[in-house]
């Protein structure tokens, strides 16, 4: 069981399983899916002052999603130590790995890049953009847009949302943009 639990699964199971979240939470309660949120319920709980947009009944509309984040982090913690797979090796394609290669990416175990997504990478000024501004820059549009990639393309996709749609569309349009135009300036 652990060892079919610690290997990766193929689109057509992981896929279906995660599209059927979302009835699953309409049906648990009406609750829509996504993860965005939880930073406001957080703050909401957690911060006391005056700031009219942390002023709501947190534990009403976000104590099931506070919950959920912290299911996430806790299967995160639990994939990678119990259920780690036995390579460490990140699973990328050849064409996509030559061309981390090309700019200077060259360690590859574990989930992330450690070239970029550790403590010495956020000390260098690719690691400091792409750490710091593109958390910001992803923060930001997730308010921008009312809710994450997850949110919008899972639950506003399924409830045949049209902002939904063109958030998703604004999404793998920056994600172009960045992959192909940014990035290689960056690094």
């Amino acid at each position: 069981m652990i060892e079919m639990l610690s290997q990766t699964w193929p689109w057509y199971v992981a896929g279906p399983l995660i599209g059927l979240i979302v009835p699953a939470l309409l049906i648990a309660g009406g609750r829509m899916f996504g993860i965005s949120a939880n930073l406001r319920h957080a703050c909401a709980a957690t911060i006391p002052g005056r700031v009219a947009f942390f002023q709501y009944d947190w534990k009403k509309s976000g104590l099931w999603n506070i919950v959920f984040a912290v299911g996430i982090v806790l299967g995160g913690v639990i994939a990678t130590t119990v259920l780690a797979h036995p390579d460490p090796e990140i699973g990328i394609s050849a064409g996509a790995r030559a061309q981390l290669e090309g700019v200077g990416i060259t360690d590859f175990t574990g989930l992330l890049p450690s070239d970029l997504f550790s403590w010495s990478g956020l000390a260098s000024l690719p690691g400091f953009l792409m750490i710091v501004v593109g958390g910001f820059l992803v923060g930001f549009g997730a308010r921008y847009a009312g809710g994450c990639t997850s949110g919008h393309a899972i639950s506003g996709l399924a409830d045949l949302q049209g902002p939904s749609l063109i958030a998703v569309i604004g999404f793998f349009i920056g994600g172009l943009f960045v992959t192909h135009l940014i990035l290689p300036l960056i690094l």
